[in-house]
């Protein structure tokens, strides 16, 4: 059952993290501060899967990014775009209202 209840936690989670970045890029960072700043508030995420989220979600127009050589490396830094700002409003209306629900049914 561990291995199954690992996928269905996986699962859960990859529902979430789209709203969690949205959210955390409010302000500019660049991935490695995006990924400290989720792990601050418990949200672990892999390079591995925040990098190619990040790519996704530029991709659809809900980011936007810039490069920039400041403190002397070359990094690029993401930011919510105004249309990333709209569905992060849809994706948190939806998400508390499941939220609700959840708690609702589990009462019951």
């Amino acid at each position: 059952m561990s291995e199954k209840l690992e996928a269905m936690r996986l699962e859960l989670r990859r529902g979430v993290l789209i709203l969690a970045v949205l959210s955390a890029l409010r302000q500019e960072q660049y991935g490695y501060s995006l990924r400290k700043a989720l792990q601050a508030v418990d949200i672990d995420i892999e390079e591995g899967t925040l990098y190619p989220l990040i790519r996704r979600l530029e991709s659809y127009g809900l980011l936007k990014s810039r490069w920039s050589s400041d403190e002397g490396r070359k990094r690029r830094y993401y930011e919510t775009s105004t249309k990333g700002e709209d569905v992060m409003t849809v994706l948190r209306a939806d998400w508390e209202k499941l939220n609700r629900s959840i708690l609702k049914i589990s009462e019951a």
